[in-house]
């Protein structure tokens, strides 16, 4: 019983692995489509999210499966359970992921009205945010847990820069104020996506310790 129970766990982690790595193209997918101004990248992250969506479903139908039939306890229901939380960060990821995309289409054709210097910046940060944080998962590493919910400060920082600019740019010419407020949505997207990283962290840090933000859960 115990060895189809470490089975049906692999594949739980493998399935989450391969959510995690979907979520992390739809992101370097939608910045190259944003920067290039590239509309049919743009359409391919949006068609993604589709499948991200999928996979949220199908891992939560695994969790379920795995609690009614197998009753795990203790670290094992840790486990599951963090799970079943993860991959609503991940989904929502995907959903940001594809709204960074839309506006980017409805940008398509026009010239920036300021590089995208930071913008890039917090793409990159929240990549890595992301990447690290399903790396935490898989090798079950709290340094690396922990790395991540730190890192988070950094993008706020960044997100506080491209607002700041964007408010004196709006000062300066108001007509720029339309494409602003898109380019500060984006920055809040991305702001959002380094939030969903850092709850993933933090779900690797309960799985290992069974603490949820200094609270003592399982």
């Amino acid at each position: 019983m115990r060895i189809k129970f470490e089975e049906q766990l692999a594949n739980l982690n493998n399935t989450l692995i391969a959510m995690g790595g979907v979520v992390e193209q739809s992101i370097a997918d939608a910045v190259k489509a944003l920067v290039e101004q590239d509309v049919e990248l743009a359409k391919k992250v949006m068609a993604a999210d589709n499948e991200i969506d999928q996979m949220e479903k199908e891992i939560e139908s695994m969790c379920l499966k795995l609690i009614l039939r197998q009753q795990p306890v203790a670290g094992d229901l840790r486990l599951v359970s963090s799970v079943l939380k993860i991959i609503t960060d991940l989904e929502r990821i995907g959903d940001q992921a594809a709204d960074i995309s839309e506006i980017s289409i409805f940008l398509a054709g026009t010239q920036y009205i300021r590089n995208l210097e930071h913008i890039q910046s917090m793409a990159t940060s929240t990549m890595m945010m992301v990447a690290k944080s399903i790396e935490a998962f898989v090798k079950k590493d709290l340094t690396l847990a922990r790395e991540v919910i730190a890192h988070d400060d950094k993008v706020d920082d960044l997100f506080g820069r491209v607002k700041k600019d964007l408010i004196e740019m709006i000062k300066e010419n108001a007509g720029d104020g339309d494409q602003a407020i898109d380019i500060l949505m984006i920055a809040k997207y991305f702001e959002r996506i380094a939030d969903h990283a850092t709850n993933v962290a933090e779900w690797v840090v309960f799985t290992i310790t069974g603490t949820h933000k200094d609270s003592k859960i399982l």
